[in-house]
Order: structure tokens, then sequence, then C-alpha cells
């Protein structure tokens, strides 16, 4: 896939065998290698203003010993003459900060959790390709956004035998189209640039664009009904994964989603629910080299199938882990579509809300499942199912999920879905995203 040192399979195994070669006994160490070779293009005005490649590597240790465990991580260089006494100095760090701790007493000893390789290439373009994509398509549009795009690999392997590989190469291009103080937003992503298709892509967010021109609408708080586009939707759903899915979160009593876990509410039987690793969007193993389900159901017919269950978790509450990881976060969530057809969308919508995303998003009442955020970019107020013209101000909402994603709210789901892709680039690029299709909501409430 890549020829740069710090992503080659080989190179990492070598490095974790020289570690494991010197383990005291009763020692077990698991590794784990995130990195990268992305390439990295800054736009404003439609025009190239920072130009950045990116290699870059770190190496995260789990060590093991005498009922305890330590964590550390450290950056790698590529270079074994360098990188072999800087990963040997963190495991001595290890040894010592695990000698000044207590037993752990739901340590969950590490085992040989198999072996995997999963490798996705992709057709990514240059810069200059990038920039000529920008100059033929966008025009005389005013066009600012970041592109990312390259390999990232992420590997495990642990002194008891497991070993997993897991590499992609992929893109995105998160942009927005401005006119004056408004804007469109758009994300083309993908493992291969088509200039056919950022072509209709671009298409379609500057026709958003243009309805911005249209007459700003002024809308009151209330609760009207709304169409969640894609990646709306995929924001709202999201909140799931913040503690609403996770085993942990429930038997500590704070999660968002108890009265559905425990059987009292039940959701929508529209939305179908499940972690989904054949998407090939993220890797099935977690930092413990165990592997989850290539399909895990999360919610079916209105009522739960699974939690996301870690290893900690399990032996803790007695439950049985699935390969979620420490956090128990969603990894490869997708949502099932449904029968709206897109050009239906409108009529079917009526008099209410086109919102095309959200942000902002937190919990504003746990116990309640109730979630708050704002509208953003292009969202429209909608009367007989014409596109009347944008929202004069972007708008505060406040929802419980047990009503927005309920029976008597949740009305219909998209025949067409859409990926929303991870974009945090903070320390290095994310994996991960969610498929999504857009939402029919009734009463969905705004406050402000």
């Amino acid at each position: 896939m890549s020829d740069v040192e710090v992503l080659q399979e080989a190179r990492f195994a070598r490095l974790a065998d020289a570690l494991f070669d010197v383990l005291a006994p009763g020692e077990a160490l698991a590794l784990n290698l995130d990195a990268e070779d992305s390439l990295f293009l800054r736009l404003n005005a439609g025009r190239l203003r920072q130009n950045t490649e990116v290699q870059q590597a770190r190496l995260a240790l789990l060590l093991q010993r005498d009922g305890r465990s330590v964590e550390c991580s450290g950056v790698l260089s590529g270079r074994p003459a360098r990188d072999l006494p800087a990963v040997l100095a963190l495991l001595a760090q290890a040894r010592a900060q695990a000698a000044q701790l207590p037993p752990d007493p739901h340590l969950v000893a590490l085992r040989d959790e198999g072996r995997s390789h999963a490798q996705f290439t992709g057709n990514l373009p240059s810069a200059a390709q990038v920039l000529h994509a920008m100059a033929a398509h966008a025009g005389t549009l005013d066009l600012a956004g970041l592109y990312a795009g390259g390999s990232v690999v992420r590997g495990h392997r642990s002194s008891c035998g497991s070993a997993h590989w897991f590499g992609t190469q992929s893109f995105f291009l998160d942009y927005s189209l401005y006119e004056g103080q408004r804007a469109a937003k758009g994300v083309y992503a993908g493992t291969a640039w088509e200039p056919e298709a950022w072509s209709t892509h671009l298409a379609h967010t500057a026709a958003q664009l243009a309805l911005l021109r249209r007459p700003a609408q002024h809308v009151a708080p209330g609760a009207w009904r709304t169409w969640l586009a894609p990646q709306a939707f995929a924001e709202l759903v999201g909140m799931l994964g913040w503690r609403g899915l996770s085993a942990d979160a429930w038997k500590q009593g704070r999660s968002p989603m108890k009265r559905l876990i425990e059987g009292e509410l039940q959701l929508s039987p529209l939305l179908q629910l499940d972690e989904n690793f054949g998407m090939g969007l993220a890797p099935r193993f977690n930092s413990r080299g165990e592997t989850s389900p290539e399909r895990l159901p999360l919610l079916a017919g209105g009522r739960l199938q699974n939690l996301l269950v870690s290893a900690r978790t399990a032996r803790e509450h007695g439950l049985v882990a699935n390969g979620a990881d420490a956090g128990e976060f969603l990894r490869a969530p997708d949502i099932a579509p449904g029968s709206l057809a897109q050009d239906a969308v409108l009529q079917a919508l009526g008099t209410g809300l086109y919102v095309a995303n959200l942000h902002y998003l937190n919990w504003s009442d746990p116990a309640s499942a109730r979630v708050t955020g704002m509208t953003r970019y292009a969202c429209f107020w909608v009367q007989d199912g014409e596109i009347a013209g944008p929202l004069a101000a972007d708008l505060r909402w406040d929802q419980s999920l047990y009503e927005a994603l309920g029976p008597q709210q949740l009305l219909a789901l998209s025949r067409e879905t859409e990926i929303a892709p991870a974009t945090s680039t903070y320390s290095q690029r994310a994996l991960g995203g969610m498929r999504a299709p857009g939402a029919l909501v009734e009463g969905f409430r705004y406050t402000l």
C-alpha cells in the first residue's frame, strides 16, 4: 500500500518481536500502532492556501504484570536504530509505573485473539489533480475547506500471539460554499477520486447555495415537522454512541437510554442500527486485539438487540464481551434505509423545516435522553412542499431521542443513504464514519 517505513506491517512485526524477546516471566505486552501518510490541502476562495504532507506513527504499549496494567505511548520515526531504544525506554517506564500501582481487581488478562489482515487500496488524487478539479468545476464559487487524503494504518501485536493489521487509502474534502454570510456545506469522500462524482456532488451543494438567495424566513419557536438530511440524522443518532449504548454506562446508572435498555420504552420500528465493519471504514479489532462480529445488531424493531460490551465491563458485571473497545463507543454505525424516495421528500414534509446539518450537540437532560444543538448551514422553511427560503437565523433545538426516534414521531426514512465520514484531524486522521438515511420527524422541538 505504501513504501513509507512507518506504514509497513513487516517493520511493525520486527519491532514487536524485539520487545517481546525482552519480557520477563509473568509479563504480557500488547502494542497498538497508529500511522499515516497524509496530504492536507487548505482551501479558501477556491484557491490553495496551505499544502502539507504528514508522515507520522504512534505506538501505544499495554503492559500487564503481577495483576497490574499500565498504558503508555510514544512517537516512532520509522528508523529501527532510533525506534527500538525509544520503545525499550517506554517499556521500562511502564514497568516502573506498574510497581507503584495496586492490583486491579477487574483486570482482564491478555490472550491470543487470533490474526487478521485487511487492506483497502484506493485511487487518490495528487495535490495538482485536486487543484485542477477546483479550477474545472468550482469556477467562481467561493469555496473554503480542507482536503485530507492518503494512507492510514492500524496495527496490533501481543506477546500472547495476536496479530492484526488494517490499512486503507481514503480521502475527504470537507468544504463550504459561501455567499456573503451564508454557506452550504458538503463532504465529498471515498477511496477513489472520480471527477464526474465530484462535479455532481459540487452541483448539489451549489444548488443549495442558490436556494439561500430566497427571502429569509423567520421561524417561531415550537414543535415543527422536520426533514433531517442524512448528515443531520447521522449527528442525531450518533449521540447514542455517547454512553447511550454502553453496557458499562448502563450498569453504572449513567446511560441516557436506560428506559430503552430495560424495556420500559421502545423506539420506532423503522430504526435499525448495526455496527457494520463490512463497510471497511474502521478495523474490526480493538486495542486488546479482540475482534467484533462483522455485523452486530444494536437496534431493530424498536427494541435493543445488543449493547456494546468491552472485556473489562464483561468481567466486572458478568456479561459477555462483543469486541467493543474500552470506551464502548460506536465505531462503524450503519442505519438501514427506509422507503421514502429523495424526490418525494418535500411533498412528504409539506410545511416545516428542511435541516441539512446539525452541530454543537450535547445531552441537555441525560435522564430523559434529551439532546440539544443548533441548526447549521443550508436549512430552509418549506411551505406546502416548496422551499420558501433559508432560516433567518440558526435555531436552537432541544429534543428527547425517545420522541425524535420514537414510534409516534419518526415518520419515514429515505431510500437513499449517505456516508458521514469521520473528519477529525486534531492529532491524526480519524477512521470511521456512519452510513445514514434522511429522516422525517414530526414535532421536532425548537426552543430559540
